[in-house]
Order: structure tokens, then sequence, then C-alpha cells
């Protein structure tokens, strides 16, 4: 079981047998289902090597049918590199922790899902138009997209590359801020419509930008596989010695 911490892991651990009311859902490439579907007492960071892992405990089949639920979606397009998703999965995670003690309160469970688009056609099919993205159940927390250049994802990818900037109070910020993403809690907390996803038209095609992004990763990754290719080739024809002649 991984260490309890933060204001999330004190208040759900008073709660007896039951383990909290946050689950982290880990979504890959390809996968319908969670590679990591468990309960989560204190958020661990987007990227983290701490894994959670079980189901919860303690529920009723009653309770789980009638508890109201929020589903959050993290989408991002790296966690490695990218400053503007890993600052805004870390301010999510903070938020969370300090709305715990309100979705305690009114008997709200939270599904919080962390996907890692890595392909065209995931981000297709997920409705993903720019990187990073959270939503409430279903509905963007920013429906106004905005974009400037992102130099920690063209450097991942060797293009130049924007990402998201969010607006709140009338500025601008390269991480969703923590007060948005709190407010956007709280409003579907308290102001209804929890239960019923956004409807919103899907995208045909992806914007040029994420092809780019895309297109130029693709790109690199093939070029450094062909670049390990052809040294291993001249190594088992000629070992190490870069005075070997006969590779030429």
């Amino acid at each position: 079981m991984m260490e309890k911490k933060g204001l999330l892991a004190r208040v759900f651990s008073r709660q007896g047998s039951s383990c909290c009311s946050i689950r982290i859902e880990e979504i890959l490439e390809g996968e319908n289902q969670t590679s990591n579907n468990g309960c989560c007492c204190g958020v661990s960071s987007p990227g983290s090597p701490e894994k959670t892992a079980g189901q919860e405990i303690g529920t009723s089949a009653d309770t789980r049918d009638t508890q109201r639920t929020l589903d959050i979606e993290f989408l991002y397009l790296d966690l490695d590199a990218c400053t503007r998703c890993r600052g805004t999965g870390r301010n999510l995670e903070e938020a969370l922790n300090e709305v715990a003690g309100v979705l305690q309160a009114t008997g709200i469970k939270v599904n919080l899902k962390k996907i890692h688009v890595q392909t065209e056609e995931q981000a297709l099919a997920l409705e993903f138009v720019s990187s990073p993205t959270i939503r409430i159940n279903g509905r963007d927390i920013q429906l106004d997209v905005r974009e400037s250049l992102c130099e920690s994802c063209g450097d991942l990818c060797g293009e130049d590359v924007d990402c998201r900037v969010w607006v709140y109070q009338g500025k601008e910020y390269t991480e969703a801020p923590k007060g948005m993403i709190i407010e956007a809690i709280l409003k579907h907390v308290y102001g209804g419509g929890m239960d019923t996803p956004a409807e919103r038209e899907a995208p045909k095609e992806l914007p040029d930008n994420l092809k780019r992004f895309f297109a130029a990763k693709r790109k690199k990754e093939e070029n450094a596989a062909g670049s390990t290719g052809k040294q291993t080739a001249k190594d088992s024809c000629c070992g190490i010695s870069p005075l070997s002649k006969c590779c030429d």
C-alpha cells in the first residue's frame, strides 16, 4: 500500500474500512480499460513511479449505485519533458487534495483518468485538440483553446510545437492554475450537471499543431532507431574500433 499523504489521505483515512473516494486510472495507447485501476489515498503525482493497486472496499453495492460521481480526465502528450503537462498534473493533484473535505461531505466519488495520448488515431478518438486538457464529466474546464510555443515539447520531437495556454482571472498561464481547477470542480459539485456529459461535435481531423507534433516525434524515433541499427551492424562486423575499415 502506497504511503498516505496530504489532506486527501487524512480526510479519507477516517472513513473506517473504506479506502477513499478517488480512483485513479492510467490509460495508455490502445487500452479501453485501465492499466492501473485502484483507489488512491493521496493522489500520486502524474508521472510518479508510485502505483496504486486494488479496488475500493467497504462500500456496498447500493451505496455505489446511488453515490454521485465526478469523472475527471487528464489528457497529456508527455510527462517526462513537457513542463506544462507536468505542472498541470501537479496542480490537479493539489486541487483534489484541497477539495477532499467537500467531496467527502457531499458524498461524491471522483474517478480520475490520466490518459497519455501517444498517436494521432488515439487523439482523434479521444477528441483531443490541445495538450494538456482537463475534462470534468466530459466538459473541458476551459472551452476556449489558446496555445503558445512550448520549448520543452519542441525539444522532445525536434519541431516547433504549441501547447495550451490557460486564461484565468484575466491572466494567461502555461499551467492550469490550481484555483481554476478548484472552481471547475466546485461548479460541478454545486452547480448541477454532474450526471450528463457535455455533447460536443467530434473533430473530423486533428489540428495541424498535433499533426506536426506526432509526425516530428515519429520521424525522430525512426531516425534514432535507424542510427542504433547501423551502429549495431557495424559493431557486429568490425567490432567497436574506430580504425576498422571493413564496413566502410
